[in-house]
């Protein structure tokens, strides 16, 4: 099942503790989702709960949006949909923090969540377009590739996952 919320009260404190948890368990197991200002794995729930809280606050229906997939009654993964804020670019979507849940992996909970989202940002926020970026050498762009996604960009090296092993950051980019 697949949830949505869009203001900062949806996002009660059982929430926001499970947020945090899925999020330390996907980064501590190898996942890319390592947010800014946050030390490099292994990280706590305690490293993570900011970032949260500030996610959680900035819902907005018109702006900002999480999507929560549970899978009999666990949270098995979440993403942010955010329209941008330039008036410019108001037309597009970013998809950030997009995770399953490694205990989830492999039946389908990132897929459905990637076609929830597409619809949710057509549908619901009058989204054309989407973005989100990926570190390269996880398999992460095949995933995204398979949903329909397609590179249309990278920043060589721009990732340093630890010394001497540095990442492409792939951006991608779905016409909705």
């Amino acid at each position: 099942m697949i949830a949505q919320l869009s203001r900062p009260h949806d996002a009660t404190e059982a929430v926001r503790r499970n947020l945090a948890a899925c999020w330390t368990a996907v980064v501590n197991a190898g996942g890319a989702v390592v947010p800014m200002g946050c030390p490099l794995p292994p990280v706590t729930q305690a490293a993570l709960r900011p970032t949260v809280e500030r996610i959680t606050r900035e819902l907005s229906p018109d702006h900002s949006r999480l999507l929560v997939a549970t899978v009999d009654g666990a949270l098995a993964g979440w993403l942010l949909l955010r329209r941008e804020a330039h008036p410019l670019a108001a037309h597009c979507g970013v998809l950030n923090h997009v995770q399953t849940h490694a205990h989830f992996r492999g039946r389908g909970v990132g897929a459905a969540m990637m076609r929830h989202a597409q619809g949710v940002a057509r549908d619901e926020m009058g989204l054309e377009r989407l973005q989100l970026a990926v570190r390269s050498g996880l398999g992460l762009e095949e995933f995204y590739r398979k949903a329909g996604w397609t590179e249309v960009g990278r920043w060589p090296g721009a990732l340093r996952v630890a010394p001497g092993d540095d990442r492409d950051e792939i951006l991608m980019s779905l016409a909705l």
